[in-house]
This record gives C-alpha cells, structure tokens and sequence, in this order.
C-alpha cells in the first residue's frame, strides 16, 4: 500500500512539472520541447501532453527582453518543432499500419484509453483525410488520429502530405502566436501562467462544442457496442 501510495505521489508530482511550461522551457529549452512534440504525436501514452500551451509560450521565449537576450531562437523552434511533429505522425501512421484492427481490442491502462481510440475513429470517419489536418489543433485527438488513419489503410502518399501540411500548419500558428504577443506585450513573461490557462481553454473548447452539440448521442453510444475498427 506504501509503495502505491508513493507511485502516485510521484506520478503527481510529474504530471506537475510537466504541465509548468515555463519551467520546461527554462529546463530543457528546446531539446525538451522537440521531444515533447514527438511524444504526444508519435506515443499513445503522449495524449496528456501539454503541446499548445508548450508551443505558444515558447514563442514568447523567442521574444526579446532587453537587455536579456531571447531565450530561445525562433528559426531552430519552428524548423525542429515541425520535424518532430511530421515524424512524430509517421510513427503513429505506422503503429497504427502495424497492429492493424487489434489495437480497438487491447485492454485500458493508465496511459491507454480505448474511448480516446474510439471517438478519433468517429471523427475519422466523419471529416476523412483532413482529420489529420483539424485533429492538430485538438488535444488527444491529434495523438491518436495518425493511427487511426494506418489502422484503416489510408493511403501513404495522401496521409504524408496531410501530415507535412497540418503540423508544419500546428506548429507555425502556435509559436507565432506567442511570439506576437511577446512581441506586442513585452511583459507577458509576468503573466505567462494566465496566457497558459487561456491557450488550455481555447484548445479544449472544440471537443467541448463537439460534445455538447452530440450530447444526446452519447447515452446511445454509451449503450452500443463501439464500431467496427477499420478494415474488419
């Protein structure tokens, strides 16, 4: 009970650090944030990651502070950041081409869960290919869409395209929109925790019109069995 105990506790305190922003930036600077993108495109168990609010605040960093120099530079964040995305949607794509349909039939762990998998399907198969594209700007839903889309056998040479389009598109909006309001605002560092919650905000607000929108359906969906994972 002990050791479950201090897991947790530890787990938390990650999950803390990790959801600092700032604190990661100013820690690993851009080493930290290239992996970061990968991981929450290219790792199921990156879904949690906090990628919007990461990119925008590193926009800020790439501002200058007179008579500090910026933090990081913005040519490297933009070309390192789109490479990590890009790849990072790759191996989704190829996870996803691999395990084929059995992955709609592995078990729920702590950094797996099947309604994630289930609800990027319908949205799959609702908008096609340019989910790719829209799930960029949507948390947990740009982590799975990538292999949803090798799971149902999208065509390489389409989906490659819709990757290098929708996240050198994620990554290019989201650090020039910190680094313009670094720009206008030169003291927005002092109040970067409050930007975060905003940036946090307007990024679930999609899934939560979504949601609300389909709100009826979900009883039903609850009650029915989830559909046929593709290319059964």
């Amino acid at each position: 009970m002990h050791t479950l105990i201090e897991w947790f506790r530890q787990c938390w305190t990650w999950f803390h650090w990790i959801y600092n922003v700032r604190g990661v930036i100013e820690w690993g600077g851009l080493t930290a944030l290239v992996v970061i993108i990968f991981s929450e495109t290219g790792l199921l168990a990156g879904f949690f990651l906090p990628g919007d609010s990461l990119l925008v605040t590193a926009g800020v960093f790439c501002t200058s502070r007179p008579p500090e120099p910026p933090l990081l530079n913005a040519f490297w964040v933009l070309a390192l950041c789109s490479m990590a995305a890009v790849l990072g949607d790759q191996v989704g794509y190829w996870f996803g081409a691999k395990t084929g349909p059995k992955i709609f039939t592995r078990e729920d762990s702590i950094f797996f869960h099947k309604k994630h998998l289930i609800r990027t399907q319908r949205f799959y198969e609702k908008h096609g290919g340019k989910t790719i594209v829209i799930a960029r700007f949507m948390p947990i839903v740009r982590t799975f869409a990538p292999l949803v889309a090798g799971v149902g056998q999208m065509r390489y040479r389409r989906f490659v395209s819709y990757n290098v389009f929708g996240g050198i598109g994620w990554i290019f909006a989201m650090v020039l929109l910190g680094y313009s309001l670094g720009t206008i605002w030169p003291d927005i560092t002092k109040s970067i925790d409050k930007v975060i919650v905003v940036v946090i905000a307007v990024s679930l607000m999609p899934g939560a019109i979504s949601w609300y929108l389909n709100r009826g359906k979900h009883e039903d969906e609850a009650a029915a069995p989830p559909p046929p994972a593709p290319g059964t």
